[in-house]
């Protein structure tokens, strides 16, 4: 199961971390997988190569955090909230693979 975390800072989405493997089908053919690795990569090089806004990043196996550094700029809280988006409706069409939660940082 692939777990996702929307973090929030003051009410306001502020970063992610997901981590883990949906199980929906074998290596390769996962689109559950491909769907969320996909957004997470879209999302973080969004934020860090095109609108240049400082954030933290790791990168581990089956695992990727990104915080925002201070007060997010409208482009940044527009990226992660389009992420935040996309992983509900992920989220609600695939409930047995991702378990998506929300933490206050």
């Amino acid at each position: 199961m692939i777990q996702a975390k929307i973090l929030r800072r003051n009410g306001r989405t502020a970063g992610f971390s997901v981590s883990g493997h949906a199980g929906y089908a074998d290596s390769g053919k996962d689109i559950v997988c491909a769907a969320v690795s996909s957004a997470v990569q879209l999302t973080a090089n969004g934020i860090t190569e095109v609108l240049h806004c400082p954030a933290e990043v790791s990168v581990e196996e089956n695992a990727v955090t990104l915080r925002t550094s201070g007060q997010p700029s409208r482009e940044t809280e527009a990226f992660l909230d389009a992420f935040r988006l996309h992983m509900e409706v992920l989220a609600e069409e695939y409930p047995s693979f991702i378990q998506l939660r929300y933490m206050e940082v």
